[in-house]
C-alpha cells in the first residue's frame, strides 16, 4: 500500500501546490492525494483561507489517521510548518534543500514537510516533495531514542 498524503496552501502557495498535486497523483508510491485547498476556483473567503487553518487541518487529518504525511505549501513554508507542529503528535518543517528533506525523516521522522513559493523554484520543490516521499524512518536507527524524546515530552 502506497502513501496516504496531504497537499494543501494558503493563497501564497496555491500554484506550486497544484503542480506538486499532480505529480502525487501520477506517482505509483502514493495510493491517495487529499486536496485540502486552497484552489483558484474556491470563493473569496475561502481561497483567502490564511495558513493557519490548512497547517492545523493538515496536522489533524494526520493525527486522526485519514492519511500518512502533508507537503504543504505558503509564501515561505514557516507559517504552514509552525501552524501544523501546533497539532499533537506533529512534527513538520520547512525545508528548501535535499539534504534537509532526507534529514526530515530519516533523522526526525517528520510527517510534514512544507515549502515557500515565494522563495524556491518550481522545479526545485517538485525534486524535494518526489524525494521526500521516497524516505521511511528507521524506529531502530540511532535517531529514534530522539525522536522518542519529543513525543514523551507532548504526552506529559
Amino acid at each position: 500500500m502506497g502513501l496516504r498524503l496531504i497537499v494543501g496552501a494558503d493563497e501564497a502557495g496555491v500554484d506550486y501546490k497544484d503542480k506538486v498535486l499532480a505529480d502525487l497523483r501520477n506517482d505509483p508510491r502514493v495510493s491517495e492525494v487529499i486536496d485540502i485547498g486552497v484552489n483558484r476556483t474556491d470563493a473569496p473567503d475561502d481561497f483567502t483561507r490564511p495558513y493557519p487553518y490548512v497547517g492545523i487541518a493538515a496536522g489533524e487529518k494526520i493525527r486522526d489517521g485519514a492519511a500518512d504525511r502533508a507537503i504543504l505549501f505558503c509564501g515561505t513554508g514557516i507559517g504552514v510548518a509552525i501552524a501544523a507542529n501546533k497539532v499533537e503528535g506533529i512534527r513538520a518543517t520547512a525545508a528548501h534543500d535535499s539534504f534537509s528533506v532526507e534529514r526530515s525523516i530519516l533523522s526526525n521522522d517528520c510527517q510534514v514537510l512544507t515549502m515557500g513559493q515565494r522563495v524556491v523554484g518550481i522545479e526545485l520543490a517538485r525534486r524535494l516533495a518526489k524525494e521526500w516521499i521516497g524516505y521511511t524512518f528507521d524506529p531502530a536507527s540511532a535517531s529514534a531514542g530522539k525522536v522518542k524524546v519529543l513525543t514523551d515530552f507532548e504526552s506529559c
